[in-house]
């Protein structure tokens, strides 16, 4: 089978495509899937550019889906054919246990999802939600199920809601689907003029240019008439925090995900306390939390948001394009 390797000391200079056997043969309690897509998020761009991120010859990628091509004894959850995307904590089934590394995270600390085929325990995946291609089940495992977290999980929305989502990469947009189908008002931050079109075409309520309003938390302030919003999807990081905290409401939720403006930095404390705010970091999420995920998108009629498709071997290309930042939703291969 084909697939994509990360030669030491890392970089996309380094990604290369190799052939390697076939995945063995499930054994009790495992299935054997042929990948047919994967989905490129930020933390995938970090394990292959920062230098000796992971181990040597690591194949890459977090999310996985594909179809059920074998299964093992004593699997009855799946059957051959049935279509399925991975889960980002293997391990993590259910509960309040949660990890805290990435030592087990596909992609990172084992093997990933840029490969033909693969062998796992069938908690490994959760089934995929119906009429969807494998690209678009792709986005769920890590993009996907990290909004479906912050919504539903973690912030308990209700219709009526307000969220702010900031950007337009995969967790943000997915959020922003996600809440408007759940009877929330979205407010999204943007650079763009052109993707501020695109936000608005996908149901936001609001647009706010960053760069033309840096106090962009008092113009959400303003857009809501002084309440703010009850749950704010923040992937800035430490840069946007302080923004984030002014948006959000008194008593509101922070659902604090990413690090794309570093990894350490200043809190107003004494604002977020005096709002009596939650503000909760998350990574991803469980598997029974993929598997509700799943039960309410196949009741919902929208797809996620795809920019471009790259082939298998095309990865390094994928890679740079999505460091460019031009894209507007999620970067997939498909193969």
């Amino acid at each position: 089978m084909k697939a994509i390797e990360l030669a030491a000391p890392g970089g996309l200079s380094n990604i290369r495509q190799v052939d390697l056997p076939a995945a063995v043969a499930p054994q009790a309690g495992e299935i054997q899937v042929r990948i047919h897509a994967s989905s490129l998020n930020y933390h995938d761009l970090l394990v292959a550019t920062n230098p000796k991120a992971t181990a040597d010859k690591r194949i890459l990628m977090a999310d996985g889906a594909g179809s059920v091509i074998a299964i093992g004894a004593g699997v009855t959850e799946f059957k051959v054919g049935d279509a399925v995307v991975s889960t980002f904590f293997p391990q993590w089934l259910s509960g309040r246990n949660v990890p805290s590394d990435f030592v087990l995270v596909p992609g990172d600390g084992v093997d990933g999802f840029a490969r033909e085929q693969v062998t796992m325990p069938a908690t490994a995946f959760t089934h995929a939600p119906k009429g969807w291609s494998h690209a678009e089940a792709a986005t769920l495992t890590t993009a996907g199920l990290t909004a479906w977290r912050a919504l539903v999980v973690d912030g308990g929305i209700q219709a009526g809601d307000t969220v702010l989502v900031l950007g337009t990469g995969g967790v943000s947009l997915f959020a922003l689907q996600l809440a408007k189908s759940m009877g929330a008002k979205v407010i999204a931050t943007t650079s763009s003029s052109a993707k501020a079109n695109k936000l608005r075409a996908l149901g936001a309520d609001a647009v706010i240019n960053y760069r033309d309003t840096p106090e962009w938390g008092n113009a959400v302030l303003q857009a809501t008439e002084g309440r703010g919003a009850d749950i704010v999807v923040e992937v800035g990081g430490p840069n946007t925090l302080p923004q984030s905290i002014r948006a959000a409401s008194v008593g509101g939720h922070i659902a604090l995900i990413g690090v794309l403006t570093g990894f350490a930095g200043d809190i107003p404390t004494v604002e977020l306390m005096r709002k009596q705010q939650t503000l909760k970091g998350l990574i991803v999420g469980s598997r029974e939390h993929q598997q509700d995920m799943v039960r309410a998108l196949d009741q919902m009629s929208w797809k996620p948001v795809i920019d471009r498709s790259f082939a298998l071997q095309e990865l390094a290309q994928a890679f740079e394009y999505q460091a460019s930042g031009a894209h507007f939703g999620k970067i997939c291969v498909e193969f």
